[in-house]
C-alpha cells in the first residue's frame, strides 16, 4: 500500500491545484450568471427555490402585459406575412410561365386605346 501511495506523492500538487481553479471558476461562473440575471431583471431564487430579488411589483407586471401584447400583434403580423408569402409562391409556381402573358395582355388594351 505504501507503495502506491509513494508513486501518487509527485502528482499530489497537480492535483490539488488543478480541483482549486475548476471550484474557483465555477464559483466565477456562479457570481456572472447571478449578476446576469439582476441586470436583465430575472428573479433570483435560493436554495430552495423560494423567490428572491427583484420583487415582481405592479410596474413590472405592466411591463409584461406590454410585452405580451406585443408579443401577440407580432404573431399575428407573422401570420399576415407568411399568408401572403404562401399566396406569392402559388402564383409562382402554379402559374409561373402564364403570368407574363397574362400581364401583357393587359398591357395591350391601353396601348390600342392611346392609338
Amino acid at each position: 500500500m505504501g507503495d502506491g501511495f509513494q508513486s501518487f506523492l509527485p502528482y499530489m500538487g497537480w492535483i490539488v491545484g488543478g480541483a482549486f481553479v475548476v471550484s474557483i471558476a465555477g464559483i466565477m461562473g456562479w457570481i456572472h450568471t447571478t449578476k446576469l440575471r439582476i441586470q436583465h431583471g430575472y428573479p433570483l431564487e435560493g436554495m430552495w427555490g423560494q423567490s428572491l430579488k427583484p420583487d415582481l411589483n405592479s410596474e413590472g407586471m405592466q411591463r409584461v402585459r406590454l410585452l405580451t401584447q406585443e408579443n401577440a400583434a407580432l404573431r399575428a403580423e407573422l401570420a399576415s406575412v407568411k399568408d401572403r408569402l404562401a399566396v406569392v409562391e402559388r402564383i409562382v409556381t402554379d402559374r409561373g410561365f402564364d403570368v407574363a402573358s397574362q400581364i401583357e395582355s393587359l398591357r395591350e388594351p391601353e396601348s390600342a386605346a392611346a392609338r
